[in-house]
């Protein structure tokens, strides 16, 4: 991981930080699936812990509520972004305590 710590930093900051619809604040709730508004608690939830199970109709909810395609597709990967680094995370933390 170490070689690859910059990037997957950069991935980080490009997602929850840069430019976007939404604040990175947001992004950043989604990313921790904590905090999330009540509308989009259960979307973000799904997309961290159970992305296959996403439906047409999930998002056209979310739609019928105010997001625009923009919003959604910047809560969508910050969710998936922060769903992956924790796992990577995960991931590494037992390869360290096997060694």
């Amino acid at each position: 991981m170490a070689r690859h710590a910059d990037l997957v930093e950069a991935l980080r900051r490009a997602v929850l930080e840069g430019k976007g619809v939404l604040e990175p604040r947001l992004r950043q709730a989604a990313a921790n699936n904590e905090g999330m508004p009540e509308a989009l608690r259960a979307y973000v939830d799904k997309v961290a812990r159970h992305a296959y199970k996403v439906t047409d109709a999930d998002v056209a909810a979310l739609k019928a509520a105010g997001y625009s395609d923009d919003q959604l597709f910047e809560i969508t990967v910050s969710a998936a972004v922060g769903a992956g680094l924790g796992r990577l995370e995960a991931g590494l933390a037992a390869l360290r305590e096997k060694k």
